[in-house]
């Protein structure tokens, strides 16, 4: 296993370049749908629910699926894993593109969503494993910004698809990225892991319980605010919560699950998935209702609906890397602390979007505070769950934290339209809408407040200057030496 691979050689920027555009085709595919929704819905007749699928069957494969893509690429190869997933999701891309009913590009979605599964966590894994330890800080840093990027200019690019050549190529897109993304990887990307502890039969049990229980909240969630039976809801939600009952139950007996219960024993990889957890469900929130609050209520076409978004993109990409080796010299608490309270700051400023919003005075000022948050937070949040955690597992942590921040999206486009009162057709009543859009950004702003209170309470950094490995964990926690690191003492 290669791990001396330096960011400033070719073979790092290519591999840098290469886990940015694969993964970027699944956080792209994450935001670049939701500004498309309100057209997707009138072509194809289908009301809120169906395009509550549109996301969450997407979400929900992913979801499901991505520890045991980790574990695919931890045992058989990260680059032979993350190569199959690039292809997986171009192909049910192309499947989406040409769906003729909601059924089919429902069904499509979710076949995206298991190609991302593989894709996602072996493109991460693969920067903790190839590079140097003097650069996995800046290069996760840049691969968080750039990443990043790619999830906020997907507004802005679906905007300008749905009011130029159709939705459709949303997906289609998703092609040629994927016919470039793939002979580079397989030229300049070293292959990682298919060895070492990933040992053992595969958890399909436990895969299988994980999504089923997944699908069957979600499915009560959206089917509540359908007006749907109150038997039917309720007897999917038992079951769901059954479900995951069970999963739990089979993971802390077998002898090698897909969830280590151990891998928690790790008091700060527990603490920042909280963390995930509340700031994905909050993100997932905004991102689903606020593309459609623009067009629906402000009247704003898709193309500057997703333009609106622009500012947070620039500040991801000028910043995200600095914003990586920052909480490499303070720790991740301050950053993981702030983080969320500025971004919760931000969607209680989007309370001020409403009819004939003004971009300058209304939006602006709310995507600006959004972006400084998100800056100031993401590439630390993904930092520190590495770090938590030995190399040979970086696919299994990258795994678990991108299960915890997609099922948290999952959950809070289900619920959400459920909490905040909006009905079946809100999505073409501009007056109904816009007052469920605001109760939804204060449940949202609140979810990350608890975010931010996670952190401030259970991250912690460990002493600098000590070369003992005991000085190097915090509560069973591994965490890279401070010693040494670019050239000097943190």
């Amino acid at each position: 296993m290669s791990s001396d691979v330096r960011l400033a050689s070719p073979q790092g920027k290519w591999l840098l370049f290469t886990t940015v555009l694969g993964s970027s085709m699944a956080l792209l595919d994450s935001t670049v749908v939701n500004v498309a929704l309100p057209r997707i819905g009138r072509d194809l007749d289908t009301d809120l629910a169906a395009l509550q699928w549109t996301v969450n069957a997407y979400m929900l494969t992913l979801a499901g699926l991505i520890l045991l893509g980790g574990a695919l690429g931890d045992r058989y190869g990260r680059r032979r894993v993350f190569v199959v997933g690039v292809v997986w999701f171009a192909v049910a891309s192309l499947l989406c593109g040409i769906a003729p009913d909601a059924g089919v590009l429902i069904a499509a979605r979710a076949l995206q969503g298991m190609g991302g599964a593989l894709l996602t966590p072996g493109s991460l894994a693969l920067i903790q494993a190839s590079f140097h330890p003097d650069d996995r800080g800046r290069a996760v840093g840049l691969w968080s910004g750039f990443g990043g990027i790619g999830a906020a200019v997907g507004p802005f690019l679906g905007g300008w698809l749905v009011d130029g050549p159709g939705w459709r190529w949303v997906f289609l897109l998703n092609v040629p990225l994927a016919l470039v993304c793939v002979p580079v990887a397989l030229r300049h990307v070293p292959e990682s892991g298919g060895g070492g502890k990933a040992r053992g039969r595969f958890d399909v049990l436990g895969a299988a319980l994980g999504a089923v229980g997944l699908a069957l909240v979600t499915y009560a969630l959206i089917e509540a605010g359908e007006g749907e039976p109150g038997l039917v809801v309720a007897g999917a939600a038992v079951l769901g919560v059954a479900a995951g009952v069970a999963f739990v139950w089979v993971e802390r007996r077998r002898p090698d699950p897909m969830l280590p219960p151990a891998i928690f024993a790790s008091r700060q990889f527990t603490a920042v998935n909280l963390v995930t957890l509340c700031v994905y469900a909050a993100f997932g929130g905004f991102f689903f209702l606020g593309v459609v609050q623009l067009q629906v209520v402000s009247g704003y076409s898709a193309l500057r609906a997703g333009t609106a978004l622009l500012p947070a993109t620039l500040l991801m990409l000028l910043f995200s890397a600095r914003s990586g080796e920052l909480s490499d010299r303070i720790g991740p608490r301050v950053p993981l602390t702030v983080g969320p309270l500025l971004c919760a700051a931000g969607l209680l400023l989007m309370l001020r979007v409403g009819e004939g919003a003004s971009y300058a005075t209304d939006v602006l000022p709310a995507v600006l505070v959004l972006g400084v948050g998100m800056v100031t937070l993401v590439a630390p949040l993904t930092a520190t769950v590495l770090a938590s955690v030995d190399t040979g597992r970086a696919g299994l942590a990258s795994g678990i934290n991108n299960a915890a921040a997609r099922a948290a999206g999952l959950v809070a486009v289900a619920a959400l339209p459920l909490l905040a009162g909006m009905g079946p057709d809100a999505y073409l009543s501009p007056t109904a809408f816009d007052a469920a859009f605001g109760r939804a950004m204060l449940i949202c702003a609140g979810v990350l407040a608890v975010g931010s209170a996670v952190a401030f309470a259970t991250v912690r950094r460990p002493p600098p200057g000590c070369a003992r490995p005991e000085c190097h964990t915090h509560g069973s926690v591994a965490v890279p030496p401070l010693e040494g690191r670019r050239g000097g003492r943190l």
